[in-house]
C-alpha cells in the first residue's frame, strides 16, 4: 500500500463469475478512443507527469473531472499529499509529450518537452495543449491497484482553434473534418 492517506477506498467484490484475460481485457480497451491528457503535480522542486486516457467529468457544480492514477506511482503520492493536480488535455500533434509521459523518456527529463509554466498553486502548465485544468482534490478512492481522484477545477485555459489528440488501437489519432 502506498504511504500516504487516502479518506475512503472502494472494495472491490470478487466476481461471480470468471473474468476474462489481461491480453483479452487489453484488446478490448484498445479499441475505445480516448482523448490523451497528461496529469502533472508538483511539491517544492520536484514536478511528476503522467500520460493518462482515463479521465471523465465528474460534476458541472461543482465543476469537477476525475481521473484514474497508479496507486503505488509518485504522482498519486505527490497528489495526495499536495492536494491537488493539474491536467493537460494534449492537441493533435503533441504525440512527443504524450510518449514522453507515458514513460518513453525518464521522469527527470520529460519537463523539457514542451513550454511549461505553472499555475498559481504551483503545478505545472501545459502551454500549446487544447485545454489545461488546474485542480485541487475534493475526493478520492482507492481501488485496488489505482485510486480516483476527484478534482474541483479552480482554474482553466482552453484554446477552441484546437483539435484533440486520440488515443486508439494502440496509436495516436486525430479528429477529421465530417462532411
Amino acid at each position: 500500500m502506498p504511504d500516504f492517506e487516502l479518506p475512503e477506498s472502494m472494495t472491490l467484490r470478487p466476481t461471480r463469475r470468471p473474468v476474462v484475460g489481461s491480453a483479452e481485457f487489453r484488446s478490448a480497451m484498445a479499441s475505445m478512443a480516448a482523448s490523451v491528457s497528461v496529469v502533472t503535480a508538483r511539491r517544492g522542486e520536484e514536478r511528476v507527469g503522467r500520460t493518462v486516457t482515463a479521465v471523465m467529468s465528474l460534476s458541472a457544480t461543482p465543476p469537477a473531472i476525475l481521473i484514474s492514477i497508479d496507486i503505488m506511482s509518485r504522482l498519486a503520492d505527490l497528489i495526495a499529499k499536495t492536494g491537488g493536480f493539474s491536467l493537460s488535455m494534449l492537441a493533435a500533434g503533441q504525440d512527443e509529450i504524450a510518449n514522453a509521459f507515458a514513460g518513453k523518456v525518464a521522469q527527470a527529463e520529460r519537463f523539457t518537452l514542451g513550454a511549461w509554466h505553472q499555475w498559481p498553486s504551483g503545478h505545472p502548465q501545459l502551454d500549446g495543449a487544447m485545454t489545461v485544468l488546474d485542480c485541487e482534490v475534493i475526493g478520492s478512492i482507492a481501488t485496488g491497484t489505482h485510486v480516483l481522484f476527484a478534482g474541483a477545477i479552480v482554474d482553466v485555459e482552453t484554446h477552441e482553434d484546437r483539435q484533440p489528440l486520440l488515443w486508439q488501437r494502440h496509436d495516436y489519432h486525430a479528429l477529421t473534418e465530417l462532411d
